[in-house]
C-alpha cells in the first residue's frame, strides 16, 4: 500500500496564490477604510486630481495649438474656444486606476526593488494616459459631440484598461521574475 503524502504541505504555488489573495484583500480594506470611507467622504483629495488633470489636459491641448484653458470658477472644467468642453469627475481622476494598479503589482509576487520602482513608473503612464484620453474627450465633446458619450464610456475606457493590463503583464511576465531567472529565459 502506498504512503499517503501529508495534506499539510502546500504546494509552492499555492503558497504564492494564497498569499496574492491574502495581500490583495488586505490591500483592497485599506483601500475601502482609507478612501471610500474617508478620503472620497471628504473631497479634497479628488477635487485637486480633478483640477490637476483638468489643468494638465488643458496645457496638452494648448501644445497642441488648440486655445484651451480651465475655467477660473472651476477648476475641473476644460474650456475650448472659451467653451465648455469637458468636466473632469472624481470617477475619471484616475486614483481608482492608480490603486488598483499600485495594489496588483503590490500583491503580485517579484522583488521588491523592482515594485519600487515601477510602481510609480507606471503610474505616471496611467496618468499621462489619462491626461491623453481627458485631451481627447474635449476635442471629440467640442468638434463631434455625438460621439462624446460613447468614446468616454466605451473606447477610452477600453484604451486606459488595455494600457492597464499591458502594464499588468510586463510586470507578471517580465518583470517580477527575479534577475537570475530572467536572464535565464
Amino acid at each position: 500500500m502506498p504512503a499517503i503524502a501529508s495534506t499539510n504541505a502546500l504546494p509552492t504555488s499555492n503558497r504564492v496564490l494564497y498569499r496574492f489573495i491574502f495581500t490583495a484583500s488586505v490591500l483592497f480594506l485599506i483601500w475601502f477604510f482609507g478612501y471610500d470611507q474617508w478620503l472620497k467622504q471628504d473631497g479634497r483629495l479628488d477635487a485637486v486630481l480633478c483640477g490637476h488633470i483638468a489643468a494638465s489636459g488643458a496645457s496638452f491641448l494648448r501644445l497642441l495649438g488648440f486655445d484651451s484653458t480651465v475655467n477660473a470658477q472651476q477648476s475641473n472644467l476644460i474650456l475650448l474656444n472659451n467653451q465648455p468642453a469637458v468636466s473632469v469627475g472624481a470617477p475619471c481622476n484616475g486614483l481608482v486606476l492608480y490603486a488598483l494598479f499600485a495594489g496588483f503589482v503590490a500583491a503580485f509576487p517579484g522583488p521588491w526593488q523592482r515594485k519600487l520602482w515601477y510602481i510609480p513608473a507606471g503610474i505616471i503612464v496611467i496618468w499621462f494616459l489619462n491626461v491623453l484620453r481627458v485631451a481627447a474627450l474635449a476635442i471629440n465633446q467640442h468638434y463631434y459631440q455625438r460621439s462624446a458619450d460613447f468614446n468616454h464610456h466605451y473606447t477610452f475606457t477600453f484604451i486606459v484598461y488595455g494600457f492597464i493590463f499591458a502594464l499588468w503583464m510586463l510586470w507578471a511576465r517580465r518583470l517580477a521574475v527575479p534577475a537570475s531567472q530572467s536572464t535565464s529565459s
